[in-house]
């Protein structure tokens, strides 16, 4: 995750201006303060002596930086000064450059193959970074690190120690990269030399001096991202004129929020979908899902009408579930309409779409062109390769919905979210429903108390489960169609649902030609720019975060680093992101989890509260389930949640907003609550960690207090 946040800090922009208001508050505080006698005397005296001895006054120098650079010690700045000051320009900016460059290779050369463990251990992130940067973009990655210089030099020595990067590479690399700055502080040295007087200080060559140093990472980031985007292009002519500022491919989630926002902001925008408006969340997705799950738990508890000291008996009627189904996609369905869009100024364009350039689309013979184009396809189901599948007529989650009757037998591969909630859903619609995990246990990303109430729900809902074992084969003999297990295991059934996950529809776009995908992935930036920075990515295709909700968040920094990237870009955060499966009981986690904290070496402390406490989930007979939280040792930072419960993920939203915005428990606990209500259990939830955090001193003293009022 990004931690800095979406509330970003122009900290390059205030750290330019507080070096500015340094320099003329040190000048003013010194101008009538500071004796420079005594310095100049020294310094001459200094310069007399590296005149005597140049070679020598040279080595011990080199010897000295060299030392500080590759043992990583602080102050090879402030040597960079002194070399300006002793040497002058040329010749300090000869000496710094080439030792500087020695000791970050001895440094770069002890973290190879001494330091390895404690590095990977120690920094964990800045490795993971730096390998990502050199696995996509190799020497220039490492020039780019040196030319601007996000991470300290020293850590970059270390992390480029356990990359496969040769040490020749390396250093000729790292002295090009770092020349630029070289100069430039060696010259702020020289100039600092030839300061006589306080009043020098504010003097126009040292104020140039200091405000070339605090240009510098603005001027080489413009050079860098200039000669990138430059040789990323190099292969095509650029139109003289553009049609639109911007081409969405796909009209899903990410594609329609994409072209909203270009709109919004008064951009020329074309829109292209092959096939309905709204892509898989309204018409195979999120929409139909949730739709028989509503009719599939009606169903449930209409069975067990006497919980409720009611009477009767609901019987699912599944031809006229699935009729509803289409009843509520349609009455969705004009939020993403082609109408609506053209409304909002968006040109909706149907076909199929291949990008032929880094500003061409072709869509079925015509070509259009954009400054920027965003690839927002999706996903699709993942079918694995499994002998005999394709005869026995596999469903999967977009296409199972043309069914008209039910299954009597339903056999679903996958036990992920997915694979979860179709179970669920439905054995209680009268289904006999296995599911088939081949990792132990249901969930595996979770953590293990969530994956054994999953395991529970599903089982008191009548679902078998069969964990550690994956189907090796499939046979059709005549009417009869059964699945062999590499347990030994024989399952008969009548239709088989696939749900082993999703994958990014990344072919027929042209993407594989134009150099875009590393083996079928997309492959993006930060700020969702594709290796050609013409181009933006949203949405499923770039396979991280596949829920709608993340689409739609990666839409709003597609769109505005595609339409305004010359003048700012947004990096793409996604901090306290929320996920809920929509089984029943929910599942909602946001944050870290336990088997992910101690992965990832995070100390931690568990907080929970079962919501067979909560009086309104009493009140409901809907008491099943629990909320986890996540906290740093001592504290009430809240490091991730996890909740299982009904109404789960309405639940998690006052969790993620505490963490998107860095309140604690605390916070939680102090905030009023309307009871009885469901939100009362994250209250409950804190005050829990508050009674297990109350300082021991202070009971005691409260209660001698208390005992010494009562006489």
């Amino acid at each position: 995750m990004d931690r800095t946040g979406a509330i970003r800090r122009p900290t390059k922009t205030l750290g330019a201006a507080f070096l500015f208001a340094a320099i003329i508050i040190l000048g003013l505080l010194l101008k009538d303060h500071l004796d420079l006698a005594e310095i100049t005397a020294r310094l001459v005296a200094a310069k007399d002596w590296i005149r005597l001895h140049p070679a020598l006054a040279a080595l011990l120098f080199a010897v000295v930086y060299v030392a500080v650079t590759g043992l990583s010690l602080p102050g090879a700045t402030v040597l960079t000064l002194i070399g300006g000051s002793l040497f002058g320009l040329w010749a300090g900016a000869l000496l710094v450059s080439f030792a500087s460059v020695i000791g970050a290779t001895i440094g770069m050369i002890v973290a190879r193959y001494f330091l390895r463990d404690t590095i990977e251990r120690r920094f964990p992130d800045v490795v993971a970074k730096v390998d990502r940067g050199i696995a996509a973009d190799g020497a220039r990655y490492l020039f780019a690190l040196r030319l601007i210089p996000v991470i300290p030099f020293f850590l970059v020595n270390l992390a480029m120690g356990l990359t496969r990067m040769p040490v020749r590479t390396f250093a000729w690399v790292s002295q090009l990269g770092m020349l630029p700055g070289t100069i430039v502080y060696v010259n702020a040295g020289k100039q600092l030399a030839s300061v006589q007087t306080a009043g020098d200080i504010l003097s126009p060559r040292i104020i140039l001096a200091f405000a070339a140093l605090a240009a510098l990472p603005f001027v080489a980031k413009v050079g860098s991202n200039w000669w990138s985007r430059r040789n990323a292009l190099r292969n095509w002519r650029q139109p003289d004129r553009f049609d639109y500022n911007l081409i969405v491919v796909g009209a899903g989630s990410a594609g329609l929020v994409t072209a909203y926002i270009a709109a919004t902001a008064r951009a020329r925008v074309a829109l292209i979908e092959q096939g309905e408006m709204g892509g898989d969340c309204l018409n195979t997705g999120c929409v139909p899902s949730k739709a028989l799950i509503r009719s599939a738990k009606l169903s449930k508890e209409g069975a067990h009408p006497e919980r409720l000291g009611l009477k009767g008996h609901l019987e699912p009627d599944y031809p006229a579930i699935m009729r509803r189904i289409e009843r509520v996609i349609a009455r969705v369905a004009p939020h993403d309409s082609a109408e609506r869009y053209r409304d909002l100024g968006v040109d909706v364009v149907k076909g199929h779409a291949r990008i032929a350039d880094p500003w061409t689309v072709e869509v079925d013979g015509r070509r259009m062109t954009a400054r920027r184009l965003v690839i927002a396809t999706g996903a699709e189901p993942a079918i694995p390769p499994i002998p005999g599948l394709a005869d026995v007529e596999p469903l999967t989650s977009e296409t199972l919905w043309g069914l008209r009757e039910r299954p009597d037998r339903l056999l679903i591969v996958g036990g992920g979210a997915i694979g979860c909630e179709l179970a669920q859903s439905f054995a209680r619609l009268g289904c006999q429903t296995t599911i088939v995990e081949a990792l132990p246990r249901l969930l595996a990303g979770e953590d293990e108390d969530v994956s054994e109430a999953i395991r529970g729900l599903l089982l008191a809902d009548g679902v078998t489960i069969i964990t550690g074992a994956s189907v090796g084969s499939f046979v059709q003999d005549g009417q009869s169609r059964k699945a062999h297990l590499t347990n030994g295991q024989e399952i008969g059934f009548n239709r088989v649902v696939v749900a082993v996950g999703r994958r990014p529809r990344t072919r027929g776009f042209g993407l594989e030609e134009l150099g875009l995908l590393e083996e079928d992935r997309l492959i993006v930036d930060d700020r969702l720019r594709t290796r050609l920075p013409t181009i933006y990515a949203a949405g499923d295709v770039i396979g991280r975060l596949q829920f709608t909700h993340a689409a739609g968040h990666y839409a709003w920094f597609a769109a505005m680093n595609a339409l305004f990237g010359d003048l700012k870009t947004w990096k793409a955060h996604t901090k306290a992101f929320p996920a809920v499966i929509y089984t029943d009981p929910e599942i909602a986690r946001v944050g870290l989890s336990e088997v992910e904290a101690r992965e990832k070496g995070v100390a931690y402390e568990v907080t929970r509260y079962d919501l067979a406490e909560l009086d309104r989930a009493i009140a409901d007979e809907a008491n099943a389930g629990f909320i986890k939280v996540l906290t740093a040792p001592g504290k009430d930072r809240i490091l991730g949640a996890t909740i299982v419960g009904a109404r789960a993920g309405d639940m998690l939203g006052e969790f993620t907003l505490a963490m998107r915005h860095g309140l604690g428990l605390n916070a939680i606990l102090r905030t009023i609550h309307p009871y009885p209500g469901w939100m009362e259990a994250a209250k409950a939830t804190a005050g829990e960690w508050r009674r297990t955090h109350a300082p021991a001193w202070a009971l005691t003293l409260s209660a001698r207090l208390l005992q010494w009022l009562r006489g």
